[in-house]
Formats: C-alpha cells, sequence, structure tokens
C-alpha cells in the first residue's frame, strides 16, 4: 500500500491515511507531523495539510501571504473539532493546494489557542495576508467547508493572495484513469462509503481468504476494524473507565484504538506495552494481537511501529 495514500483499498474514504505519512519526529506540535515549509515524504513540495504548533506557526503566517490559509484548532477533549479536522482535511486535498489547511492541537499549542480563542468550539479561522478571516462557530458538513473555502478563495484573490503550492507526487502516465479495484475491494470500499464497517470487514476478510498474501487487504482490513471499533465511543467516558481501571485489558484496548485514530501512535503503544508489562499469561495474548494490527495499520517501516516491536519482542523472550 502506498505511503501516499490509503491506496487502491481504501481510496481516502478513510481518513487514516496520515497515521502511513507521519514520521516519527522528536519535535513539538502533532507527533510525527511534518514541519512546515518541508518536503514531504514522496519528495515533493510541503503538504498542503500541516500540522502546526507554538514554535511553528509564525511560518503559517508568513506562508499566509502568499498561499490562503484556514486554522483549525482542536482538542480531544473535543470530540467534534477531531471529526471536524477529518473533514477540512479532506475537503483541502481536493483544492489542488490553493489553500493550506494549519491544523493545531490546542493542547500541545497554548500560545496559538490563546491567540485565536474565542467562547466557542469548533474554533476555524481564515488567515490571508496575515490578516484572520473568522468562521461561524458551528460543525460544518463537507459542502459547507467547500462553500466556506470558496469564499476564503474568492477574498484572497481579492487581496492578491494566489499562490498554489506545488503538491503533484505522482509520476506521469498516459492512462490517467485509476485502475479498477478487485471486487472485494470495491465491496469493502462500497461498505465504507455508506459507513457498514462491518461488511467492509466481511469483504476484506474474504479477499484474505482468497488470496492471505494480499497486503492491501490485509491492511484495510486493520484500519476498518479500527474504525468500527472507535465508532460512537464516547471520548471522555473510555478514558476515565481506562484511568479509573489500569489493568483493565478492554478499557486500555479501547483507548488505545482512539489514540491510534486520533493520530497519537506513540501514546497508544506506550499505553498496552505498559499494559503487556505488567500482565501475565493468557492475559498477554489480545495486548499483543492490537499491538501486532497497530504495527500494520501504522506502516511495518514506520519507525515508531520498529521501536515499539523491538520493546515487545524484549517483553516476550
Amino acid at each position: 500500500m502506498s505511503d501516499a495514500s490509503l491506496g487502491s483499498a481504501l481510496r481516502g474514504a478513510v481518513d487514516l491515511s496520515s497515521l502511513r505519512n507521519r514520521p516519527a519526529s522528536p519535535g513539538a506540535g502533532a507527533p510525527g507531523a511534518p514541519q512546515p515549509g518541508q518536503q514531504n515524504a514522496a519528495g515533493s513540495a510541503p503538504d498542503v495539510v500541516m500540522h502546526v504548533d507554538d514554535q511553528s506557526f509564525g511560518h503559517i503566517m508568513e506562508l499566509s501571504a502568499t498561499y490562503p490559509v484556514v486554522v483549525q484548532l482542536w482538542a480531544d477533549q473535543v470530540p467534534e473539532t477531531v471529526s471536524q479536522g477529518s473533514v477540512f482535511e479532506t475537503v483541502t486535498r481536493t483544492y489542488g493546494g490553493r489553500l493550506i489547511l494549519a491544523r493545531v492541537d490546542a493542547t500541545r499549542a497554548p500560545q496559538v489557542a490563546q491567540m485565536f480563542q474565542q467562547n466557542g468550539w469548533p474554533m476555524t479561522v481564515g488567515v490571508i495576508g496575515q490578516r484572520p478571516v473568522p468562521f461561524p462557530e458551528q460543525e460544518y458538513t463537507e459542502q459547507q467547508v467547500r462553500d466556506v473555502f470558496d469564499q476564503i478563495l474568492q477574498l484572497a484573490e481579492n487581496a492578491g493572495v494566489t499562490g498554489t503550492l506545488d503538491v503533484a507526487d505522482e509520476p506521469a502516465t498516459d492512462d490517467p484513469q485509476e485502475k479498477p479495484l478487485p471486487p472485494l475491494h470495491q465491496e469493502a470500499f462500497d461498505a465504507i462509503q455508506r459507513g457498514d464497517y462491518v461488511a467492509a470487514i466481511a469483504a476484506y476478510e474474504k479477499a484474505l481468504k482468497a488470496n492471505p498474501r494480499d497486503e492491501e487487504a490485509q491492511a484495510g482490513l486493520g484500519q476498518v476494524r479500527l474504525l468500527n471499533r472507535v465508532d460512537g465511543v464516547d471520548l471522555h467516558a473510555a478514558r476515565q473507565a481506562a484511568a479509573d481501571a489500569p489493568d483493565d485489558v478492554a478499557a486500555q484496548l479501547q483507548v488505545a484504538d482512539l489514540d491510534v485514530a486520533g493520530g497519537h501512535v506513540d501514546d497508544a503503544f506506550d499505553r498496552l506495552l505498559d499494559l503487556f508489562a505488567r500482565l501475565a499469561g493468557d492475559a498477554r495474548t489480545s495486548v499483543k494481537d492490537r499491538l501486532v494490527e497497530y504495527f500494520g495499520v501504522v506502516g511495518q517501516a514506520d519507525p515508531r511501529v520498529i521501536s515499539a516491536r523491538t520493546r515487545l519482542t524484549s517483553l516476550l523472550f
């Protein structure tokens, strides 16, 4: 599966691609987030979606003199901001580099949060030529996001801010059509599109039964299982349950799922590896199996996976 997307198995229907795109980084800001102005993993121009913190936000302001920028503040404590971020990111990537989305984890960037924070969530602000353009404080559908983005682009054009990032990183091809999905992959894709994760899981399982070496089906299965497990989970209740029962395997697995789905991969790995070290006997099995599943979701070559797998091996032996 390509590191540039979820691959043909999901074709962007599920927004977990960031788990595979983000290299581990000791810097501040969102875990593994590319720094503004750097090239992405594929070696192309800077990504149109940037995860920024207090230190890197100044560069975002500089970029706003050339490109329209949308700043989206989010926090785990406000679940709707997490889901809104996924919608904003999906829509941003369809604009061909005409605007930049700067995602800010408010808990990791207090100065930025203080700069923009108003009275309500979700908090989203346009920035054109270093001047803010406030968004109405509401939850947006995908179409509403497109409508607002179109307005931002019109305001930017009026202000002479019309830069476009070169985001093309795919080699030229004589055939612009995507290769059709295998039937069971298409079945899974269609199920994901309608929110039927159970049917998507079944389709991927059938694909793997037919071809156990189908890496795209394996990766897709892990991703959809994760989405199915976190669908509808109350974030606050889950974290409280895990805090109240640190050795409750089910409670810890649920929070680890939420962390991985939210991009906090290291937190999930540390939680489950610490739990694994405290457990004994058969109680370890489900924790080990979940970690192995995460390794496939995040990517076997990811430095965070390599580090976690090394620690798991040492705990096993």
